[in-house]
């Protein structure tokens, strides 16, 4: 996979672009004007690794409400703008690192070039976010609905407005509900301009459904070394959309966090008590940020095999399993202590690693 060479950027310090790591973003799904409840939300997403954060400004008490945000998190805060361009004004007073505004509500040429003019001044970034929900008017008539093309030529035009004014901190999204139209639209775009791309799928909803959706749309476009930050939207706890999207991350072998468990789907061969363990582990590792591959396997078929090439594994068999540390067997455990033996390796390898 040969990553495509953007231009960079940086979201207070997180770079973005270039050379720079693919970032992990998300978007907090309280009231940003409930200070409390937006700052517990975003230190819980700082804890699951989430690095940069979007709040909706919807008002001007939500962009405020930005400045005492901003004293109580780590990571750099973005302000979602529709419609008001005043908005995006005032969150820029107030703090924020960057802007996303969406060229279908913004208003056009003449409410977009104040923002631009005082982003330019302070360096702060804007990433222009066009939805398949609300593109322009004139551009679904142009070109008969939301089509791939329709949403490039939104975002080509708003780049070519801010680059009249000497705008270059520009990020682009491209996002549709429709995971094939999202890909071809950012594919399209991507041949013409090297702006850094902001990945997802929009309004993908909830559930097994919506992260398949997700996680073909952005992993597709990974694939092809498209991509700088990426999104998994999903309706729900936030938390879930940064936990899968280090999986979709680590499947692709671009970045890695935390435990990753290895382990049977069960059949008439498994002779343990497997789903149980693995729920178990899985619930008391999840705060572990040390990549580590963790098998737990239910059978001699394949059991010895996946167990060897993890960091730690047990390869379980009746009442009884083999316990292997980097390809190694180190002793057979018995059934009743599979998850204390597991737990304890686990944790030494992570107080012991570099």
């Amino acid at each position: 996979m040969k990553r495509r060479k953007t231009r960079q950027i940086s979201i207070g310090p997180v770079k973005i672009g270039g050379e720079a790591p693919i970032s992990v973003q998300s978007m907090t799904k309280t009231d940003t004007r409930d200070i409390r409840k937006t700052v517990h939300q975003i230190r819980r997403l700082e804890e699951a690794g989430c690095e940069i954060v979007r709040v909706a400004v919807v008002d001007e008490e939500a962009a405020r409400a930005i400045i005492e945000i901003k004293k109580r998190i780590r990571i750099p805060l973005i302000a979602d703008i529709h419609f008001h361009s005043r908005l995006a004004l005032m969150a820029m007073d107030s703090g924020a690192d960057g802007l996303r505004i969406n060229p279908g509500n913004i208003g056009g040429r003449d409410r977009l070039k104040p923002i631009i003019t005082e982003a330019k001044n302070r360096s702060i970034p804007i990433r222009i976010g066009v939805n398949s929900g609300s593109l322009e008017k004139d551009l679904l008539k142009r070109y008969g609905g939301t089509t791939p093309e329709a949403m490039v030529s939104s975002a080509l035009r708003t780049i070519q407005w801010m680059e009249d004014l000497g705008f270059r901190l520009i990020k682009v999204s491209l996002k549709a509900s429709d995971a094939l139209r999202t890909v071809d639209a950012y594919r399209m775009f991507s041949k013409r301009l090297n702006y850094p791309l902001h990945l997802g799928v929009t309004e993908a909803g909830k559930g097994s459904g919506a992260i398949v959706k997700s996680s073909l749309g952005i992993g597709l476009l990974l694939r092809e070394g498209i991509g700088d930050t990426i999104r998994v939207s999903l309706t729900g706890d936030p938390i879930e959309e940064v936990r899968v999207a280090y999986e979709i991350l680590r499947t692709l072998n671009i970045r890695k966090r935390g435990i990753e468990i290895i382990s049977c789907p069960t059949c008439g061969r498994c002779e343990i008590d497997l789903t149980h363990l693995v729920e178990a582990v899985e619930r008391t590792t999840k705060k572990i940020t040390t990549p580590l591959t963790v098998a737990i396997m239910g059978c001699v078929v394949n059991g010895p095999g996946e167990a060897k090439e993890a960091d730690i594994g047990i390869a379980g068999g009746r009442g009884i399993g083999v316990l292997f540390k980097r390809g190694n067997i180190v002793r057979k455990v018995k059934e009743k202590d599979f998850f204390r033996v597991l737990l304890n390796e686990v944790r030494g390898m992570v107080e012991n690693k570099p």
